[in-house]
Order: C-alpha cells, then structure tokens, then sequence
C-alpha cells in the first residue's frame, strides 16, 4: 500500500516556485552525489544501522551489509516521491477518471469471476464485501497488471538513507524487509515493487505485509506476485483489522443547507466523529432528506469549475482510508466497488431470466 496519496501530475515547466524544505533536502542530494552513490556498506549511517537490527532481531550484522553492499542509490525513486514544487489544484474529476474507466470496471468483472470462490470464502470468513477487495486491487494494480518493477532492497535503501524528509518511515520498512525475507528465506535483493516499497498485487509495504498478510490458499508461503489468492485474504484481513463493520455503510451523498459551515465540518477530520445530532444542528442530512443515523464525516470533493461534492463518510469510510490515507483514494474504491457490484448484479439478473 501506497505510505502518501498519489499526487497530482506534474505541470509542463512550471514557473520558478520556492521549493519545501523536503524537496531542497532531496534535491541536495541527488547534486551533491556522495553519499548517496557510494557503496551503501561503506557509510556509517548505514553500518550503524545494520548493527542496530541486527541486535534488536538476532540477526547477523555481516549478512545484512552484505546485502546493502548490492544495493544502489536511484535517484528515479527519489524524483517520484518527492511532492512538486508547484502544486496542482485539487480536482476530484481528474482523481476519479484515473480508476473509474473500462479498464478497471471491466477488469474487475474478469477477476471477480475468475476468483468468484476465494473471494466468497474472503467475504465469509472477514465480513468484507467482495466487491471492496476487488476494488482496492484494482485501484493499486489493476489486478496485478502494475506492481511496479523497482529493486525493494535498493528503493527502500535510497529512502531510508538519501531522503531525510522521511527517512524515519522508510528505515522502518526497510527493517521490515530484513525480517520479511528471513521469515520467507527469500534473498531481500529478490523483492520488486513499486517506489514506495510496496508490493505485489495489493501493494503492502514489508512491515504491513508481516502484520496481515494471510497464507489464504493455505499452501504454507505467502505469495503477493504469482497468485492473487492470498492478496485477496489478505487485503480483507487488513481491513477486518482496522475496524471493518459487516453490513454497514460506507458513504452516501450529503445535503448541505445555505447555512451549513462546511469548511469548519470538514476541517474536523477524516474520522467519523460527527454525531448524528451535530450533523443535523448544521442542516445537514442525507441526499434524499434522511437524517444521518451514525456518526459520520463529512468529506468535500473539490473540482476547480464545478460544485464541490459533499459526502458523508462512516466508519468503513474511514477504513479504507487506513489504506491510504486520502479521501480521495477511499471515494475512488467505494465508486470503483459500487461499479462492480451493480454490473454483477445485471449479470445475475440476466442469468436468472435465460
């Protein structure tokens, strides 16, 4: 899973902005070229840091410099995941035309059919419908089309090493995959992913993967890249596990009055912590007038142009979120699953009248 929302596209030469601080740390550097392209085993960030997991986990400290010593700086991985300069407008449209189209619909309806019986089995077993697997799949890779083709070993070093802005985050994951590949006895140099570390199918970062990856066609080894079946178990699994509630809802549109303060609703969060009874104080109930029964978020879809969509967002909203942390990303799945759930569902109805 993706650790930041996808960005906006770069614009075309922009104008001369002033960068963030992140952005001028990266950018130092990938200028200056020391330490970032020498041998990792050779700095001693880099061995301390060896002999810092080594102790914490019993593992061997040589091994792992080893290991480091066949790793390489990509300034690629550094470009991709540092924000832009100049950053573009948000825009929901723009955002949702990326997953919602015919590649993915319809590339949905072959996986679900494909692997009807596992993801029954996943539905049963997590209380995760299988219309919202199938959608987080299909926004992270296309079903397995994208997993990205980076070195994790090297990508994960470049980030841990070579980008203070969030070192902290990707030694961790880079801890993770030491751990990782010993309990899978895979070498760590044999794992590829996208630039952000994440992998196979559902795109779990190596420390996610150790915490919710599940052995789902329980065959004894977990396999996110040749198999979609334990991506299946395991994507509901990380969903059961942050909270998922069988049966209830995810988001629905929302009805604003004049009066409502929006901005100040929104502002309070992506957790759904709105009570229904504040919700109505502020005029606000659902699309067709209902009050709002549970305690919600209220989530603004901007486009620049355009009305701005307001929704309210559960606590199975909020789950998703826990995915990626962007309401944009968990609109995105909720539609993409909605999407699919109504084409089975116009399958199964013309089954039925054969």
């Amino acid at each position: 899973m993706i650790p930041t929302p996808p960005l906006p596209a770069r614009p075309s030469s922009p104008p001369r902005q002033p960068r963030t601080l992140g952005g001028l740390l990266a950018a130092l550097v990938i200028a200056l070229g020391t330490p970032a392209h020498a041998s990792y085993a050779e700095r001693e960030d880099v061995r301390a840091f060896a002999a810092e997991i080594a102790s914490r986990h019993a593992l061997d400290a040589g091994e792992i410099e080893r290991a480091l010593a066949g790793a390489r700086h990509d300034p690629e991985v550094i470009r991709l995941i540092t924000p832009p300069a100049r950053k573009g407008a948000r825009s929901w449209q723009t955002y949702r035309a990326r997953f919602l189209d015919r590649t993915r619909i319809d590339g949905g309806m072959r996986f679900w059919h494909e692997h009807a019986d596992t993801l029954e089995r996943a539905e049963r077993e997590t209380g995760v419908p299988a219309e919202v697997i199938v959608a987080i799949i299909g926004v992270e890779t296309i079903y397995g089309r994208n997993t990205g083709n980076f070195e994790t070993l090297s990508t994960l070093a470049t980030l841990a090493f070579d980008y203070p802005p969030r070192a902290e985050l990707f030694r961790r994951e880079l801890e993770a995959l030491f751990l990782l590949a010993r309990e899978q006895g895979r070498d760590p140099a044999s794992y590829y992913g996208s630039f952000a570390g994440a992998l196979g199918y559902p795109q779990f970062l190596p420390s996610s993967m150790r915490a919710y990856a599940v052995d789902f066609d329980r065959n004894g080894a977990i396999d996110f890249e040749g198999d979609p079946v334990d991506a299946i178990g395991s994507v509901a699994n990380y969903l059961r596990a942050h909270g998922w509630q069988a049966g209830a809802p995810v988001a629905e549109r929302a009805r604003l009055s004049p009066a409502t303060d929006a901005a100040g609703l929104v502002a309070a969060g992506i957790e759904p912590t709105l009570a229904p009874a504040l919700l109505a104080d502020n005029g606000i109930t659902t699309a067709d007038g209902r009050p709002v029964a549970a305690a919600a978020t209220l989530v603004d879809l901007e486009t620049p142009g355009a009305d701005t969509e307001y929704w309210l967002g559960y606590r199975n909203f909020y789950v998703i979120t826990r995915y990626n942390r962007s309401s944009f990303y968990a609109m995105s799945v909720f539609e993409l699953a909605e999407a699919l759930r109504l084409g089975r569902l116009v399958e199964e109805i013309r089954a039925e009248r054969r």
